[in-house]
């Protein structure tokens, strides 16, 4: 097999596009998809970059979305190669996106060259939706796109999200489905004082703690079968005033969940605030929903993804909604199904991010093959 698409996760690698700086890794991609028939739109939102690239004309909409953004790379002394100097070893290839997800939009882009050339006249149409704002706060990526396309009165059908999927092997789990996410914003009122006089203050981290505990223990849901019960954990906890002898006049908790299709997000505020007042609690909360749940159940998409799996790799893969979030949450509430196809994700966001230079090969027939169950 060629090794475009080594050639082309190096190149994408080469460029620090650190959140939300796409560093030009768009343009290099747009130039490959013009060359092969693909109708590209820079769609700039504030200081982020997206793309939008169409081929072909009427019919289901095929997309395959991701992004040109990476996290920062902490100290580079760390790492076994420079993060920003794509470098082979021992069969792998380093460096700060290989799998997240730099080595998916390589394989994505040389195998929508394959399929343009081998289909031109293809049925339906084939877009890519990237964006260089996902690791980020994401308010101006993919979730814009989508809005713009939504406001055209355009409608995708499918989308095979390049986030790394996988936990073994390339193409052992396929994600369906994702858990919605929300955090929320506590501030414990108290009042400040002398750590000697506790009956002229009020210690919110005493006050709140049994609160904490009921949180932390309630039983939210169950679950369901695709998804496991939601969950509640604190993020962050911060308060006193850096002296060992004053009583913090107030708390600030960071907390998030991680919630199936069993509770709504409202009804989660709704049970948090009752559980807080029933400690009569002073506090203001400020709760920020990420992200709805969705799941794609078995249709055309995940019949097309498993069934190239199959094919390509030779065994049958997982159905997985476990793990964080993506941008198939901005995309799946337009009705459209999604699904997240990618490679292993057992060094994103580590030191020595690596993918293994077969597993990019693999992942570029995988995604050339659900192009072709459904298009063709």
């Amino acid at each position: 097999m060629s090794s475009a698409t080594l050639a082309l996760a190096k190149a994408l690698i080469a460029r620090p596009s650190v959140t939300p700086d796409d560093a030009g890794c768009q343009a290099l991609l747009a130039e490959r998809l013009a060359a092969v028939g693909f109708h590209n739109e820079a769609l700039r939102f504030d200081d982020v970059d997206n793309l939008w690239s169409v081929h072909g004309e009427g019919g289901p909409l095929l997309v395959f979305a991701g992004h040109t953004d990476v996290v920062p790379t902490g100290d580079a002394k760390q790492w076994r190669f420079p993060p920003f100097e794509p470098t082979e070893a021992d069969g792998y290839l380093y460096g700060r996106g290989a799998a997240d997800m730099k080595g998916s939009l390589a394989a994505m882009t040389v195998a929508a060259e394959r399929f343009a050339q081998k289909h031109p006249n293809h049925p339906g149409r084939l877009a890519f939706l990237i964006t260089s704002d996902e690791e980020g706060d994401a308010y101006n990526g993919t979730t814009r796109v989508v809005d713009t396309l939504v406001e055209r009165g355009e409608k995708i059908d499918w989308a095979v999200v390049g986030e790394p999927s996988s936990t073994h092997t390339v193409g052992d789990v396929i994600k369906n489905g994702r858990r919605g996410s929300m955090l929320g914003y506590l501030t414990v009122k108290g009042i400040q004082g002398h750590v000697a006089y506790p009956h002229l203050a009020s210690n919110p981290v005493h006050r709140v703690a049994p609160a904490i505990a009921d949180l932390s223990t309630e039983v939210w849901d169950n679950g369901n079968d695709f998804f496991p019960p939601t969950s509640f954990q604190i993020a962050n906890f911060n308060s006193g005033t850096g002296a060992t002898n004053v009583i913090p006049g107030e708390a600030h908790i960071v907390f998030s969940f991680r919630f199936s299709t069993e509770v709504t997000a409202e009804q989660l505020q709704q049970r948090t605030r009752a559980m807080l007042d029933k400690h009569e609690l002073e506090y203001d909360l400020r709760f920020e929903v990420k992200g709805q749940p969705f799941l794609t159940e078995r249709g055309a998409l995940v019949q097309a993804a498993t069934q190239a799996v199959q094919d390509v790799m030779g065994f049958e893969t997982e159905l997985s909604t476990a793990g964080g979030t993506s941008d198939g949450r901005f995309i799946a509430p337009t009705g459209a199904q999604v699904v997240e196809l990618g490679p292993v994700n057992a060094t994103i966001h580590k030191v020595d991010e690596c993918v293994a230079v077969a597993d990019l090969e693999q992942l570029t027939e995988l995604y050339l093959a659900v192009m072709e169950n459904l298009l063709i």
